[in-house]
């Protein structure tokens, strides 16, 4: 058994599909399959049972992750030793909450790859957490630290929200002095059943029951508030990227929240993956305080 046969192995397990497997090792699908009848042949069990949900492991493939995982750190581990200080290279997939994803994460990437030229990043934008034992990502960001898993859980950055609306909007509705005038406006948040982590339960800040717009997106939130269609709690270091739009009750709803890294435990003798994990932090903890400095500090309604 070699380790190519053994890294198709992975990719099924953790895909759970032929397809996606073949999508993650840039192969063809069909390929990916006759590779694990391949190896289920070799072994002499069958690895995987088809079902209407997908490829599950048996009993035999379940036994065999162990092996697999330990034999993919060695090989990680090799690449690593071989390349020496050559600089950081190959593929870095994060994944992200996709107000992360749109506002901070480009230009982290544009940084990081113009420092390593044979560096490629992919930015996995979920409106969900991100399966790092299914590695569907080689690190994670996340809005709460997960409490469950063999995880390295680091705390990177605060970042801040507030209520804003854009000037065409505010322009041409009531003024707004106290919480209670919100009931006299649209207001734009997140499908409530949609919401994934209860960090994101902005609308009870507000007071208001029910939101007029919504999505299970922050970039479409933005850009619902961005279109003057009504209020919406928004990221601070989101509002550089939409002009016109401006914090409202700043005095009265400013919420916190946090960000945090996640990666997988079996992931802390990789020197690389270390690396860019630092790399990563320090680029998001830049882009929040680039952009959140950009708000100059005003009066309560003003930006």
């Amino acid at each position: 058994m070699d380790w190519d046969d053994l890294r198709i192995f992975l990719a099924v397990a953790r895909a759970e599909s032929l397809s996606g497997a073949g999508r993650r090792l840039a192969m063809d699908a069909s390929t990916v399959g006759r590779r694990i009848a391949r190896l289920e042949a070799s072994v002499g069990a069958a690895l995987f049972l088809k079902t209407p949900g997908g490829y599950q492991l048996t009993a035999e493939g379940s036994r065999l992750m162990a092996p697999a995982e330990a034999a993919e750190r060695a090989a990680t581990a090799a690449a690593e030793a071989v390349s020496g200080d050559a600089g950081l290279s190959g593929q870095l997939r994060i994944g992200a909450p996709d107000g992360c994803a749109n506002y901070l994460l480009p230009q982290v990437a544009r940084d990081l790859c113009a420092a390593h030229p044979g560096l490629e990043i992919q930015i996995v934008a979920l409106p969900r957490v991100v399966n790092l034992t299914r590695r569907e990502a080689d690190m994670a960001i996340a809005v709460s630290p997960p409490d469950t898993g063999r995880l390295m859980v680091q705390r990177l950055v605060d970042y801040h929200l507030h209520l804003a609306g854009h000037d065409d909007y505010l322009s041409r509705h009531p003024p707004l002095d106290r919480l209670e005038d919100l009931h006299g406006h649209r207001m734009i948040s997140y499908i409530p059943d949609m919401i994934f982590d209860r960090e994101l339960d902005y609308l009870s800040a507000t007071g208001v029951e029910a939101a007029q717009i919504s999505s299970n997106s922050v970039a479409v939130q933005m850009q619902a508030v961005r279109a003057g269609a009504g209020l919406g709690i928004v990221h601070d270091f989101a509002i550089p990227f939409a002009p016109g739009v401006r914090r409202v009750l700043t005095g009265r709803i400013a919420l916190k929240r946090s960000f945090w890294l996640i990666r997988h435990a079996d992931d802390r003798a990789s020197r690389r993956l270390t690396l860019l994990a630092e790399a990563v932090a320090q680029g998001i903890r830049t882009e929040v305080a680039r952009l959140e400095g950009q708000l100059s500090a005003a009066p309560d309604g003003r930006t």
